[in-house]
């Protein structure tokens, strides 16, 4: 079955220009001005956007082992709302895969279950408790990458050892940085709201010490490294440095930081609690620079669903985790292009073509490319209501907030896998 999508602003070579995208079997078999396919299903993109599928390279599908918060079924179809056609799971599940044959429980369910691209990242340590480090080469070939995401690798000699035995599998780590002594049983940032609220907050330095010991141990190793959700300044200052001094190191940021700091925080609510937490509005404006200048290369959801009654228990009893998969690209378009922050076209880089580069990817539309596309009607607005999502999660902070930029059609292998 063929598809021709026909009159969007399609994202061409870096750029928008209208015309035409058809779609025959999994792949782009023509761009250009009035196209025509007899036994093609025409969607008219007239006013809207086509741009390549977005990559999300952090999320949590919590299957094996949570399926009461989440599926990958139920994740990947809520990706698909978000315009997503490539995401990668993060490894803190149950059981963790930490080996060959725990990552291949994961990979049967996703080759039955995902909607679109699902690929998953393998533990680094064994069940990720930081003590002996998993079977990684045996894992190499069919995982995207190595990730503890959840908790940090807290000993720098353990991070070392890793780092040498991914570069050798030509792979690289997706770090979650906390510095466990740094903690001080917090539930939100160190900052304005905990001091007025009397309550114990994480501190900005938990995040950015294992990023600078990290930084330096990539450049000793020459492993790629990538900063998971990054949410200090000091953090993004120290991964500025880092790349001006060669180091092999990107880095993502979410929308919620993107968009939130601890001052948003509305209610005492777990809808507002997430690792890292929402840090300063100082803070906020150093992604934001980051952004700008290239420092932080893509935006990530870190997507993070839990049930009902585990997000019911306010700020400082909840369990860390906010939901982002079907607002994301609305959040930052409203935030960050209507809010002259980024162009579109640059929003578009770092949610669709960086991400897919630093996976060895590609998020082109020309002929011969992979059919994974979406579109965006970027001038319908919404009120995020997330008794309407389609994750299992359904704890945002954005619940009741108008956005700009709703998923039209997701197109992910040539197959239709979301249409509004």
């Amino acid at each position: 079955m063929a598809l021709l999508l026909k009159n969007g602003r399609v994202f061409v070579s870096g750029h928008f220009e209208t015309c035409d995208v058809l779609i025959e079997g999994e792949t782009i078999a023509a761009v250009g001005a009035d196209l025509a396919c007899g036994n093609a299903e025409v969607v008219d993109c007239a006013g809207k956007i086509v741009v390549p599928g977005l990559t999300d390279m952090h999320v949590h599908l919590r299957e094996p082992g949570f399926e009461y918060k989440e599926t990958i079924k139920t994740g990947s179809m809520a990706a698909a709302r978000g315009g997503f056609t490539t995401v990668c799971p993060m490894p803190n599940l149950n059981p963790v895969p930490d080996s060959l044959e725990h990552l291949r429980r994961e990979l049967d369910i996703i080759n039955k279950d995902a909607v679109i691209h699902v690929l998953p990242f393998a533990a680094i340590t064994v069940g990720e408790k930081g003590q002996k480090l998993s079977d990684i080469e045996d894992m190499a070939p069919y995982c995207i990458g190595f990730s503890d995401d959840g908790k940090g690798v807290q000993k720098g000699e353990m991070m070392e050892e890793a780092m040498r035995r991914v570069r050798a599998c030509g792979s690289f780590i997706s770090a979650h940085c906390e510095d466990e002594s740094l903690l001080e049983g917090g539930a939100i940032h160190k900052g304005e709201y905990a001091r007025l609220h009397g309550m114990k907050g994480i501190s900005s330095e938990s995040e950015t010490a294992p990023i600078v010991r990290d930084i330096q141990l990539a450049v000793k190793t020459g492993c790629r490294y990538h900063v998971d959700h990054i949410s200090a300044k000091e953090s993004i200052e120290a991964v500025r440095q880092g790349k001006a001094m060669g180091a092999p190191v990107t880095c993502e940021a979410t929308p919620h930081h993107i968009a939130l700091c601890d001052m948003d925080i509305t209610e005492d609510s777990g809808r507002f609690k997430m690792n890292p937490p929402l840090r300063d509005a100082s803070d906020r404006e150093a992604i934001r620079k980051g952004l700008q200048d290239g420092t932080i290369d893509v935006i990530a959801t870190d997507h993070a669903p839990h049930s009902a009654e585990e997000k019911a228990r306010g700020l400082e009893k909840s369990a860390f985790g906010t939901v982002g998969s079907e607002t994301a690209f609305s959040v930052c378009y409203t935030t960050l292009v209507l809010g002259h922050v980024l162009t579109l076209e640059q929003l578009i880089e770092k949610m669709a073509v960086n991400p897919a580069r630093l996976l060895g990817r590609r998020a082109v539309i020309a002929p011969g490319e992979a059919a994974d596309l979406a579109v965006f009607d970027l001038e319908r607005d919404y009120v995020v209501d997330p008794a309407d999502f389609l994750s299992m999660g359904r704890s945002t902070p954005f619940e009741g907030r108008t956005l700009y930029g709703v998923t039209e059609l997701t197109v992910c292998g040539g197959r239709v896998v979301y249409q509004r």
